[in-house]
């Protein structure tokens, strides 16, 4: 979808108003950004917050449009586990696969899952794809209204913000997570410092939020767990969970992690670890380290002995810690929504 002028001039135009470093208070606890949440997203919040602190949620990434196929980790994880993750992570990374991301969310969602989406945004000059999201793009330019960039930013942003809608109006509440470890520096939207990154995160909330209502997104700010830098902070006003993530060489609790991330938002926000390699130990999350969910990557992250054998995975998942998805509560589903 194009952008109508009034749309991108207005987006534009607000993007240019955020101060630089400006962290809004918290705001009343327990409550979604969006001032008038879909019934299921404000259903999916608060039961996060119910068992934030006590419980975690098991979350897997699927493997998309790769050989193995969308659902290699589903299924290798019913066949050594007997369960599935209560979290699926999906993502907008191929063009050609989105629609079918949808179908997948939405399938997901009905069987009484809970949906994240992620977008390896390729450089929106150069292309879409994974190494296209590590390369540079002028974000400089692409925050001034009435350039290329910002064009074709804009441009893309709506399209998302149509498949998004698409979610929406089948009453499918989304952990939405975007520009995902933006304090890196190795992806295009973490190149050009914590300021950029901020407007960046600004304007597409706000066009979503505002423009787009997107009332079913709860908004997720991962940092990298390599600089949980607070200058990335967008703001209490524009976030949801908070998180991190690093791929360990071994399953501890990623405390120090954790730690870093709750000195920013202290016990505002609920804390997250949004992606991971080898599945954290359920016995050391304890106070300090109590991760609202974990989300294992695909393919060799979760197959891959050296990451975590099967062993590990069936007594992991079938801990009194860790939530998979035939113990979660119906409360935001609609099966035939």
């Amino acid at each position: 979808m194009r952008l109508t002028r009034r749309e991108t001039l207005s987006v534009a135009a607000g993007s240019a108003l955020v101060p630089g470093a400006s962290w809004a208070m918290p705001r009343p606890a327990h409550r979604l950004v969006h001032p008038r949440p879909s019934v299921e997203a404000a259903a999916l919040y608060a039961y996060l917050w119910s068992i934030y602190g006590h419980r975690t949620l098991t979350g897997q990434q699927e493997s998309g449009t790769t050989p193995a196929g969308p659902t290699a980790e589903l299924d290798y994880l019913q066949q050594v586990t007997g369960r599935l993750p209560a979290i699926l992570g999906l993502d907008y990374i191929t063009p050609a696969d989105q629609a079918n991301v949808n179908e997948r969310a939405t399938a997901w969602h009905r069987s009484g899952g809970i949906v994240t989406l992620c977008w390896h945004w390729g450089a929106p000059d150069i292309g879409t794809g994974y190494e296209n999201s590590k390369k540079d793009f002028d974000v400089p330019a692409a925050l001034t209204p009435g350039t290329l960039q910002n064009r074709l930013m804009m441009d893309q942003m709506a399209h998302v913000a149509d498949l998004l809608a698409v979610l929406r109006d089948r009453r499918v509440p989304v952990l939405w997570r975007p520009f995902h470890e933006f304090s890196g520096d190795w992806f295009w939207w973490g190149k050009h410092g914590p300021n950029a990154f901020k407007r960046l995160w600004v304007l597409m909330h706000d066009f979503y939020t505002q423009q787009r209502q997107l009332n079913n997104l709860i908004w997720v700010c991962g940092w990298a767990g390599q600089n949980v830098d607070p200058a990335y902070f967008p703001g209490f006003d524009r976030v949801d969970v908070a998180g991190a993530d690093f791929y360990a060489a071994d399953h501890g609790n990623q405390a120090r992690m954790f730690a870093e991330v709750k000195a920013i938002v202290g016990d505002a926000l609920p804390i997250c670890m949004h992606e991971n390699g080898p599945v954290p130990d359920p016995a050391t999350l304890r106070r300090g380290a109590e991760w609202l969910w974990f989300m294992t990557w695909h393919t060799k992250w979760i197959r891959d002995p050296d990451q975590n054998t099967a062993d590990q995975l069936r007594r992991f998942y079938g801990s009194s810690r860790y939530i998979t998805k035939d113990e979660l509560p119906k409360a935001w589903h609609h099966p035939a929504a």
